[in-house]
């Protein structure tokens, strides 16, 4: 059910009162959210109308109300018994993308001819963020073609596939923090690596778009580019059953698709959840499974893998929520 919300005064501790011009869904199935189909609902789900309502929602909720930022739900799990505090949704959203001229406060450098900047808010998903920079003569971008995701959820866990990871684009990211404060920060300012990234000095925020520079290039091959990485995604991958994408992260110098698969685990089922026999690091929804279906697989590769080969797998995929 869809409810406009007005803050009051007292909101706001006092003073003038702004009106969201978002809205609220209450007890909403987060099943509708997230990739998997799976999960039970979230206690509040708010839809802003643009950055500036997003920052005027974060200033007036208690800072002890646990906030959830959810893009296309693309590697995330709501367990059965839901998730309270309010989850954000940012996909549709927070969808600017454009060329830049530079980036404030960066100087120009000495490639700044040779490439061009493009900005990408959280809500655009990757895929349109490659198709934009092969349509404007960038290059090096193809690979966010295969990504599941928003280009938030694709900065958050410096997300990548087919050789090319965000983070080796990103010359400066917009973060907003929990009180709608926002941030222009450098990738110095973080610890990144294999999907992972944290800001150094550990204050909650999250990021609301990015500047990528990408040198300039022949957009025709890189359509082509897209295109032939799209086809052997679609040959390699489970996409015409509900799934997260990876489930868990590669181990140096191993495949974790290979370690399941050699545990034989390709097909075990757990209720409606089952990984899948196409590609070993997925778990795909074969008909109704629920969160707890899901976890329970997971927990079950994991133990499996670790007693076989003495790897611990490390998921790529956020749970969130209370158990039933």
């Amino acid at each position: 059910m869809r409810h406009d919300y007005r803050m009051s005064e007292m909101d706001l501790g006092g003073g003038a009162a702004p009106t969201l011009r978002g809205y609220f869904l209450y007890n909403e199935p987060m099943k509708k959210h997230v990739s998997w189909r799976a999960g039970g609902a979230a206690k509040r789900v708010y839809i802003p109308a643009d950055l500036e309502d997003l920052t005027w929602l974060l200033r007036s909720l208690p800072l002890r109300e646990d906030i959830h930022m959810v893009g296309l739900g693309s590697n995330l799990l709501v367990r059965d018994g839901g998730v309270s505090g309010v989850v954000i949704l940012l996909h549709g959203v927070l969808k600017k993308i454009s060329i830049e001229s530079r980036v404030h406060g960066l100087p120009p450098g000495p490639s700044d001819a040779d490439s061009s900047l493009v900005f990408a808010q959280a809500g655009v998903a990757s895929p349109k963020l490659a198709r934009f920079a092969a349509n404007h003569n960038l290059v090096g971008g193809e690979f966010w073609a295969g990504i599941p995701g928003t280009v938030g959820g694709a900065i958050a866990m410096n997300a990548g596939c087919y050789g090319g990871e965000t983070w080796d684009k990103l010359v400066q990211v917009q973060t907003v923090n929990r009180q709608g404060q926002l941030h222009e920060r450098y990738p110095d300012e973080y610890i990144t690596g294999y999907r992972h990234v944290a800001l150094k000095h550990g204050e909650q925020e999250w990021f609301i778009g990015g500047w990528f520079r990408l040198p300039r290039g022949d957009g025709i091959a890189s359509r082509e580019t897209i295109k032939s990485l799209l086809k052997q995604r679609i040959a390699s991958q489970p996409l015409n059953l509900p799934n997260a994408g990876s489930v868990f992260r590669n181990p140096p110098g191993d495949h974790a698709a290979r370690l399941v698969e050699c545990c034989g685990l390709k097909g075990f089922r757990i209720g409606g959840a089952q990984v899948s026999e196409k590609h070993a690091n997925f778990i795909v929804n074969v008909g109704n499974a629920s969160a707890t279906d899901i976890e329970r697989l997971i927990e079950h590769v994991e133990g499996s893998v670790e007693a076989r080969t003495n790897v611990q797998l490390i998921r790529e995929v956020r749970i969130i929520g209370e158990r039933q």
